[in-house]
């Protein structure tokens, strides 16, 4: 079986996620507790006791979904399971980051103070209000990239996911954002709404903070993962450690070519997926890349479980 291991992205996380984890293998407790003394701050006792609202919190849902993801992980080798056995490691935007920790390429502690700085300052790259991002079903990646292209005009508008072959998610200044909805409900889009996100994530206007994550990546060890990673903004692999920094960086302006990440895996053979951490949202876009893909949810002890008899 020719595997790869899928790290999921903001909007999956949920309180009480990696709960199950952290209370049946020491191994997922501890990556936790190493996130909390990391960031200072109990992040632990806001994931599985906390409120919805703070968790979702651009700061504290990166480090969050990571530290979710990376127990799975961890637990998944308690049960006998050699990761590095995986032909691909691939993550949805933040999930990128969960990647590279998990093929030991980033130190956990490292990856935590990371994902706080990239939270705060995407949060902080365009005032609350400014900017909005909107989903469009049933429109194909070219037509919704040239419905962003003349939604612009003179403001930023983008296609800022192209998440399966019928969801694309655009990302720029709201009123420019909101002609694209107009737009793609013209040209026969199924649905185009906009999403609760508290800013413009994947475009132009989150500028500010890839340089703050230029600066941040720069002072940090990176050294090529031990899975080959497939980059979101490349859609392919990608192996030097000083290549992985800079798409990092390129990351968080660029799209998330997910659509053609799936497909890429695919064409490399890969017949199984399994989803790391929180949700099953990645195993429904790749369904509906490519149905002859398996996928698997490995969220909880039980998902643990089922994942390492499939890949013991």
């Amino acid at each position: 079986m020719t595997h790869a291991l899928l790290f999921p992205g903001q909007g999956a996380q949920a309180i009480g996620m990696g709960k199950d984890l952290a209370d049946a293998f020491p191994e997922a407790k501890a990556v936790f507790q190493e996130v909390d003394d990391a960031l200072g701050q109990d992040l632990s006792a806001l994931i599985w006791d906390g409120d919805i609202e703070t968790l979702t919190l651009t700061e504290n849902a990166q480090p969050a979904l990571m530290a979710t993801s990376v127990a799975a992980a961890r637990a998944l080798t308690a049960a006998g399971v050699d990761l590095s056995k995986a032909s691909f490691v691939a993550g949805h935007s933040l999930g990128e980051y969960s990647a590279l920790c998990a093929a030991g390429a980033i130190s956990l502690s490292d990856t935590a103070r990371l994902l706080r700085i990239r939270g705060k300052a995407m949060q902080a790259a365009v005032p609350v209000g400014v900017g909005a991002m909107a989903a469009v079903l049933g429109l194909d990646f070219e037509t919704v990239t040239k419905i962003a292209s003349e939604a612009a005009g003179v403001e930023v508008c983008q296609a800022a996911n192209d998440n399966d072959p019928g969801q694309v998610v655009v990302s720029g200044h709201k009123a420019a954002v909101e002609r694209a909805v107009e737009l793609a409900k013209e040209a026969g889009a199924k649905r185009a709404i906009l999403l609760p996100v508290s800013a413009p994530f994947h475009c132009a206007l989150m500028q500010p903070a890839a340089d703050a994550m230029a600066k941040a990546l720069a002072d940090v060890n990176v050294v090529a993962p031990n899975v080959p990673l497939i980059a979101n903004v490349r859609a392919d692999i990608v192996a030097d450690a000083q290549d992985i920094k800079a798409l990092l960086v390129e990351q968080v302006t660029g799209s998330v070519r997910w659509r053609e990440s799936v497909a890429f895996m695919s064409a490399q053979g890969v017949t199984e997926t399994f989803e790391i951490g929180a949700g099953k949202a990645l195993s429904g876009m790749v369904r509906r890349v490519d149905r002859a893909i398996g996928v698997n949810a490995v969220g909880d002890a039980a998902g643990v479980a089922a994942a390492a008899e499939k890949l013991g």
